[in-house]
């Protein structure tokens, strides 16, 4: 369990995601370090419960029915839809109090929609099919062009100076938003599970995804809610078995 501290005008909120294989560190779902990384960007005070998918505390059978991980408790209303989540915190935990994270590109959003049905395609089939590492390589350089390429904000800054290549940290500039949240807990877990399972690796070309990465990697944010390498490689382990 997990605290972040504020005011003391912040709003009861409890997270719930899935715990991992030892049913209590953070397990392997990209959706829930979504809104982990969500609300801990939010600076609102939080706290966070594992749960064991396999032996659901009674207690939660009866506070979520039928629901997976993860759901949210806020001033003790139950929501269950990662989406709506999403759009609720960022309409309701608002400035001044608490900062906007909807990125100002709307491309910053739709850049990452595919890799992760692509990879999920390439590590169902790998070795055997180049076709899925094709297509998976073909939305890592969308977004490699993506990152190399100034925003027009970036543009903007100085007209005489020619911006050929960004510079910026993230997806949308220099602060990480709702669209880095989305996107980064899926890169994570394609870069551990390629790895293990198809000796898979972002080609060193695509520079603006590592320099993507390695910014990412820096912020506590993101790093202090990932699950742990074993989880993601225990989750794959199944999928990638049946190809070998």
């Amino acid at each position: 369990m997990a605290q972040r501290q504020n005011s003391n005008k912040d709003p009861s909120i409890e997270l719930f995601i899935k715990a991992g294989h030892d049913g209590e560190k953070v397990g392997n779902c990209p959706f829930c370090q979504r809104l982990f990384m969500v609300l801990w960007l939010k600076g609102v005070k939080f706290t966070v419960t594992t749960v064991d998918m396999r032996k659901k505390p009674e207690e939660l059978k009866e506070l979520a029915p039928g629901t997976n991980p993860p759901f949210l408790l806020y001033n003790g209303t139950l929501k269950t839809d990662f989406i709506k989540i999403e759009e609720f915190l960022e309409q309701t935990l608002a400035p001044p109090t608490y900062p906007h994270l909807s990125p100002l590109n709307k491309e910053s959003f739709d850049v990452g929609a595919d890799i992760f049905a692509k990879f999920s395609a390439y590590i169902k089939n790998s070795p055997s099919n180049s076709f899925h590492e094709k297509n998976l390589l073909r939305e890592f350089k969308r977004l490699d062009v993506y990152l190399n390429g100034p925003l027009p904000e970036e543009v903007n800054q100085d007209s005489r100076e020619n911006i050929i290549v960004s510079k910026r940290k993230y997806l949308d500039g220099n602060r990480l938003t709702l669209a880095d949240c989305n996107l980064l807990p899926k890169l994570h877990i394609i870069k551990v599970a390629a790895k293990k399972y198809c000796d898979f690796e972002i080609p060193v070309q695509f520079t603006g995804v590592w320099r993507y990465l390695k910014n990412a990697y820096e912020r506590e944010e993101f790093t202090q809610t990932c699950p742990a390498d074993i989880e993601i490689e225990k989750a794959y382990l199944s999928v990638a078995s049946k190809v070998k």
